[in-house]
């Protein structure tokens, strides 16, 4: 890092080690991050994280992790709360984009920041709901739900990229074996029909991707993931766009607690939105 005057904000990238204090960040703002998310990240694009120091201190981050050539997504938009205001969120953000470059970037907004990310060309697509309760037990399980390692990875890397606007398979291969990660697959009759993970969070375990056919494959999914919540709340964010992942949600006794946009510089790759019955991650998308 190169020496800077005292007062000035010298942003570089982050290692993982630098990242911890992000989630730590993350975590008091109430976002519930996965215990072992950060490796994941890293692994889609480990030069699209960056860390802004004051006098040497950690004050600000921002990731911007790009896919491909055409498409990025921007998350842990974050100024350390006792040195707000103070412009260092503008500088942040300038440098994360720049490691965008011309691809169309996509991110989940809070609403009180969607004004400002609207003036940076960032347009509406849909809502998305944070729900979060404890889901009940399933007396018999569904005999088409396996470990994912019955699809085999290539397939997928394929489901997953039909649903999504870009292709992700580093960060697929890492998040499926995450320690602390559970991850399933619905097959019938030989065909992959959805598939799922839950992992460890701060506050509640997270349910991320839920990807499936159908509502019944998710449900089926879903019933599933929450054997291993045993009880303990369980999180999901559900995009309003489907209105079969909301109606699921709520079925299960789940509960909104906030909401987030989801927004785009641009147009983006048609993609099975009707697939999508929970996100990955609000800072990953």
């Amino acid at each position: 890092m190169k020496d800077s005057a005292p007062g000035q904000l010298v942003i570089s990238r982050a290692t993982l080690d630098d990242w911890r204090v992000v989630t730590g960040w993350a975590a008091d703002e109430g976002w519930n991050p996965g215990l072992a998310d950060a490796p994941s990240f890293h692994a889609q694009d480990p030069d699209g994280f960056f860390l802004g120091r004051l006098d040497g201190e950690p004050a600000s981050a921002i990731s911007v992790v790009n896919y491909g050539d055409d498409y990025a997504f921007l998350g842990h938009y974050l100024v350390r709360p006792d040195l707000r205001g103070r412009g260092l969120g503008l500088a942040t953000w300038q440098a994360g984009l720049a490691h965008a470059g011309s691809r169309v970037v996509g991110l989940d907004g809070v609403p009180a920041q969607q004004d400002n990310y609207r003036r940076s060309g960032f347009e509406w697509r849909h809502g998305t709901l944070r729900y979060i309760g404890p889901l009940p037990a399933v007396d018999v399980p569904d005999r088409y739900v396996r470990p994912v390692e019955a699809a085999g990875l290539r397939a997928l890397m394929a489901y997953d990229s039909a649903c999504l606007p870009a292709d992700r398979p580093r960060f697929l291969e890492s998040w499926l074996a995450g320690p602390g990660h559970r991850a399933l697959a619905r097959i019938v009759d030989g065909r992959l029909t959805g598939y799922g993970v839950i992992r460890r969070g701060r506050d509640a375990l997270r349910v991320g991707p839920l990807f499936a056919d159908t509502r019944a494959d998710a449900e089926a999914l879903l019933d599933a993931l929450a054997a291993e919540a045993e009880g303990a709340p369980v999180a999901m964010d559900v995009p309003e766009s489907n209105p079969e992942a909301v109606a699921l949600a709520e079925a299960r006794g789940m509960k909104p607690t906030f909401d987030t946009a989801r927004m785009y510089t641009g147009p983006i790759r048609d993609f099975a939105a009707e697939r999508v019955f929970g996100t990955t991650s609000l800072e990953l998308g």
